[in-house]
């Protein structure tokens, strides 16, 4: 049996093969950006996967395939709640340098 650790460690070269593969694909994917329903960042589409509806960064992907490789978390819904501080902090910050653009 897998230490959590050579899972993490797995999951980690999957998904940043996912994300090779798409640039390899369409090199054209590096500048196209989405804003993640998981973490909440303008992030680039490269390696991205759509889960229930849900479109997550290459980051947020690790999480969840690592969360559902460890058992951690069985539906996707479980990481878009847990990350939810994470995405109304960003949306705080945009809000705040959008502010100060405006006001000078």
């Amino acid at each position: 049996m897998k230490t959590q650790q050579e899972i993490i460690e797995e999951m980690q070269a999957v998904v940043e093969q996912m994300r090779i593969d798409d640039i390899e694909d369409n090199p054209d994917i590096i500048d196209e950006n989405f804003e993640c329903d998981c973490c909440g960042q303008q992030k680039c589409l490269a390696g991205s996967i759509e889960y229930e509806g849900y479109r997550l960064c290459n980051d947020c992907v690790l999480l969840a395939e690592t969360g559902f490789a460890l058992n951690k978390i069985s539906h996707i819904q479980e990481l878009i709640d847990a990350m939810e501080d994470k995405r109304l902090q960003g949306l705080c910050d945009f809000l705040k340098d959008e502010e100060k653009r405006n006001s000078n």
